[in-house]
């Protein structure tokens, strides 16, 4: 099967029912995208699959098939949330990093102005485990303009 990664169709010939983050990882060397819970729950695995940030980890190669999926790889070196972590010190062990960054930047994509009430919201199932919310929740205001 061809998926698209970071606007690059890429092929794959494993099992279609392999959760998209070991294609990722394991067949595609895009080690960025992080194994966390395996369940859905804590965020670290997310990428964008059209546009729309997804666990990675409840995704089948299959489902993904003819999906633009985009990973942290995929995000450029000048995107203003990565300029904004930077400048904020967002990373303590920056495990989850990644994921919180795909997860802020579909919401930036959906709601480019964002409430402090629109970011709880949509950065509530993202676990960092080092506790960063704050320095998160002040990047994503930053990026966003609202800060």
């Amino acid at each position: 099967m061809k998926l698209n990664v970071n606007g690059e169709d890429r092929d794959f010939d494993g099992d279609p029912n392999m959760p998209l983050l070991w294609v990722l990882r394991d067949h595609l060397s895009l080690s960025g995208t992080k194994f966390g819970c395996g369940i859905a729950q804590c965020g670290a695995c997310t990428v964008h699959l059209n546009g729309k940030a997804a666990r990675s980890c409840s995704v089948l190669a299959a489902e993904a098939q003819g999906m633009k999926i985009t990973t942290i790889e995929g995000v450029s070196a000048g995107h203003r949330l990565l300029v904004a972590w930077v400048k904020h010190d967002v990373p303590q062990c920056g495990y989850c990093q990644s994921g919180q960054i795909m997860q802020a930047a579909a919401l930036l994509a959906e709601k480019p102005k964002p409430t402090d009430a629109d970011i709880d919201a949509a950065m509530s199932g993202n676990i960092c485990r080092c506790g960063t919310y704050r320095r998160i929740k002040a990047a994503i205001k930053d990026a966003a303009g609202v800060a």
